[in-house]
């Protein structure tokens, strides 16, 4: 039986950052050619107004004028542009469908939470271990937590705490002050209790996105950002939760200057980092360590895309 071949886009539209992955594709193999990221907010404010701003609206399309042309450089034969948090929040997301199918010809697909989740797990676990294993993704606008094994999910939930969403909320000081860090702390635990309450201990657990990636580099105290050293990297849970903490407490400036930071996350990491925090302090682990991917909810939608008729 002859083999399908097919080279294939897939964009994730976060609420801080759109990110785009093309791969080429074969049965049950996947060769990725080109990752690319732009930092562009399109989440802000969303979470006051539930309104895409103006000029977020327009920092984004640029970004995708930009992967238009990357992706036509390519010779890309299916596209998928997916939209999470931002886009499933806000009351004017169709102006902004719009504008992208009139750059890709494709229409965006807004996922749902659960589905945000189900991408994430499907992309972090295809090439880890088939054991039982607990994945997070910490994003702009929400977070997601599932449990399963292989390709097949126990459990998932989607939580509206994000990095974007937590700081427009809670964290205004540059550092945050005590209260508000406090506060901060006490919404993420009230949002996790329900969650936690009803979680079975797993042994496997796996960190995704820019957030996780970002404590782990700071973690590791790496002179650059360097995926080769974060993707698998196993993560001692208290080294994970120091590094958070000191991230928190860091102002915007001097967090900008470490080196592996991205700029456009330095404003935001804080709250992310928080989130991570008591994710670690509060699930039920039967593990020590964070295992941190580099691939999740991207590489989903390409071995979605690999799955499709």
């Amino acid at each position: 039986m002859p083999e399908h071949r097919a080279r294939v886009a897939a964009i994730d539209c976060g609420t801080n950052s759109i990110r785009l992955l093309i791969s080429d594709i074969a049965d049950d193999h996947k060769n990725d050619l080109l990752r690319e990221m732009r930092i562009v907010r399109l989440g802000q404010d969303v979470d006051r107004t539930h309104h895409l701003a103006a000029e977020a609206i327009a920092r984004t399309l640029q970004a995708t004028r930009e992967y238009a042309e990357l992706i036509a450089m390519f010779g890309v034969t299916d596209i998928r542009f997916c939209a999470t948090s931002a886009v499933r929040d806000a009351d004017n997301a169709a102006e902004f469908e719009d504008g992208v199918e009139s750059i890709l010809g494709v229409r965006p697909v807004v996922l749902s939470g659960l589905d945000e989740a189900r991408a994430s797990f499907l992309g972090a676990t295809r090439d880890l271990p088939a054991e039982r294993t607990l994945v997070v993704d910490i994003g702009g606008g929400s977070t997601e937590i599932v449990v399963g094994k292989g390709d097949v999910i126990e459990s998932s939930v989607s939580l509206d705490v994000g990095s974007v969403r937590l700081t427009e909320r809670f964290l205004s000081g540059d550092p945050a002050p005590v209260d508000e860090v406090t506060a901060c702390m006490e919404h993420v635990d009230a949002v996790l209790a329900p969650v936690v309450a009803d979680l079975p201990p797993v042994g496997s657990f796996v960190g995704v996105a820019g957030t996780v990636t970002t404590v782990a580099a700071h973690a590791l105290a790496l002179p650059s950002y360097d995926s080769a050293a974060i993707h698998l990297a196993r993560l001692d849970l208290s080294d994970v939760s120091a590094a958070c903490l000191s991230l928190v407490q860091m102002p915007v400036a001097d967090r900008r200057a470490l080196p592996f930071m991205h700029p456009g996350r330095a404003d935001v990491i804080g709250a992310g980092a928080l989130i991570l925090d008591r994710l670690v302090a509060l699930l039920p682990l039967d593990t020590d360590q964070l295992v941190v991917s580099e691939h999740d909810i991207l590489d989903g939608i390409v071995w979605d895309m690999a799955d499709a008729p």
